[in-house]
């Protein structure tokens, strides 16, 4: 199965045609491979050698379908200019801020509805490593929006620096969350230690799910970026997605943290 789009190769005075990508339905593979059926054969059937195989299938086909999909997107040019960043990605910002806004609305039922909170077996939760994580993430949408402007002035190597720049502050976000995670467990705090746990776990690791959504989206506008080529479409996407992960980091500090 394929999915279709059309491009435009020459001057108004030719017609499109269609152009057939085998990328995105190898990327959605891939996905499936490694997070649903994965993730059961680790966690529910508790198999690593079929973790091992899935995993082994499904990491092959992300990579071919995230590299192919870049590539194209290089070389084609979009029917209609800027409409991925005007309307398609604000339609996918909608649909991501509903999820996180079920996540929240199930934290907030167990916060209200709680005699005692946090529940028995909540650690005293780290203040500093968050606060430091902001500063991180919003020094990271900084260094992004001037990367994009030294794109916008033809300045390919400062884009370049910049969007590396923020690579490492995004990079940097991620290893606090791992050494937090890394922290709580060792702590006998994980998922299922309490209803805290399991809204703590789950908001903040979806959040950090989408950061290095973010970073990989990075990598794949920096990697032709450094032999010279990039598209304007992709960075601003990027960018604009980039600041929709930082502005939910100020809902999920303030609440998990903070209250």
């Amino acid at each position: 199965m394929t999915v279709q789009f059309a491009t435009v190769h020459a001057p108004a005075t030719q017609v499109h045609h269609w152009e057939v990508s085998v990328a995105p339905m190898a990327l959605v593979f891939g996905v499936f491979f490694l997070l649903p059926l994965g993730f059961s054969a680790y966690f529910v059937y508790e198999s690593l050698l079929l973790t091992a195989v899935l995993a082994g299938i499904g990491v092959p086909l992300v990579l071919f379908g995230v590299s192919k999909w870049v590539a194209e997107g290089l070389v084609y040019r979009p029917l209609k200019e800027g409409l991925a960043s005007s309307a398609g990605l604000p339609i996918f910002i909608v649909s991501e801020i509903c999820i996180f806004l079920s996540l929240f609305a199930t934290y907030w039922t167990l916060r209200l509805g709680a005699d005692v909170w946090p529940p028995a077996g909540t650690p005293e939760m780290p203040v500093v490593l968050p606060l430091l994580m902001t500063v991180l993430l919003v020094s990271s949408s900084v260094t992004i929006h001037i990367a994009e402007h030294k794109l916008d002035h033809k300045d390919m190597g400062g884009f370049r620096t910049w969007l590396l720049y923020t690579l490492v502050l995004g990079g940097a976000f991620l290893g606090c969350t791992i050494y937090e995670y890394s922290h709580l467990v060792h702590g006998n705090f994980v998922p299922g230690t309490n209803a805290f746990s399991t809204a703590f776990f789950s908001i903040t690791d979806f959040h950090a799910s989408h950061v290095l959504i973010g970073l990989l989206a990075f990598v794949a506008v920096l990697v032709p970026a450094l032999g010279g080529r990039t598209n304007t479409y992709f960075a601003q996407a990027t960018s604009i997605y980039w600041h929709f992960v930082d502005i939910v980091w100020f809902f999920v500090v303030s609440q998990i943290y903070f209250w």
